[in-house]
Parts: C-alpha cells; structure tokens; sequence
C-alpha cells in the first residue's frame, strides 16, 4: 500500500501534465500569455507603449491611455516577447521580436523599406516579462 502522500503527489502530477496539453495533445506552455500593444499619433508625434497585461484588450486600452491624444490608434499589438515602432518621412513600421534589439533592427528594416531606403527612426518599444 502507497502513502497517502506518494498517491497525492501521482495525482498532481497527472493533473498537471493533463493540463498542459490541449484535446488534440499539443503541448502548451504553463506560464500564461503576457500581451502588450503600442498606439500612436503621427500628427501629434504621441505615441504610447503597454506590456505585461493578461489579456489583448487591456493592453491596447492602456497603451491607448499612454498615448493620450483622442486620435491615437493601436498600431501594433504583440504577445510572449518585445515589439518597436519606426517612423519615416512617409510610412511607418512596427514589429515584434524575441528581444528588444531584435524587434527594433526588424522595424527600422521595414521601415527603411517602405520609406524606399530613408532614414527612420525608432519612436517606441516594450517587452513583456
């Protein structure tokens, strides 16, 4: 006969892998998603960063409330890593990335390329956890 103990500790575990995989046994990830967003304001130049919220919606009200001016927009929202903005002379860019330095090299590339090779500068960034 097992301890009570060794049964409840088989138990957890069991529970805990159950979990953590989906009805079709894909594997999830138990740390939980962590989403942010960055709004901004080209006439304005406001721009507003949120990260490190649970859910999408609340991310893009926040970064909107950063922003502060009423004709603010989302223009880019991201999850589980760290997003920048570019501005250039016509276009704007925003991308996500692994890493900060990532994400801003992905969005000063896109933007040089919408800005047919001009120069752009980085506005913006934020990583969640």
């Amino acid at each position: 006969m097992r301890p009570a103990g060794a049964f409840l500790a088989a138990t957890l575990l069991a529970a805990a892998s159950a979990a953590a995989e989906d009805s079709a046994g894909r594997r999830h990830s138990a740390t939980p998603n962590a989403y942010g967003a960055i709004a901004y304001h080209r006439a304005s130049g406001a721009w507003g960063v949120s990260y490190d919220f649970a859910r999408q919606r609340d991310a893009a009200a926040e970064a909107l409330r950063q922003c502060g001016d009423p004709k603010c927009e989302v223009v880019h929202r991201f999850r589980n890593g760290c997003a920048a903005l570019a501005d250039g002379p016509a276009r704007l860019a925003a991308q996500s990335g692994t890493t900060r330095t990532e994400a801003e090299a992905k969005a000063l590339r896109s933007c040089a390329e919408a800005n047919r090779g001009a120069e752009c500068r980085l506005l913006a960034w934020g990583c969640t956890r």
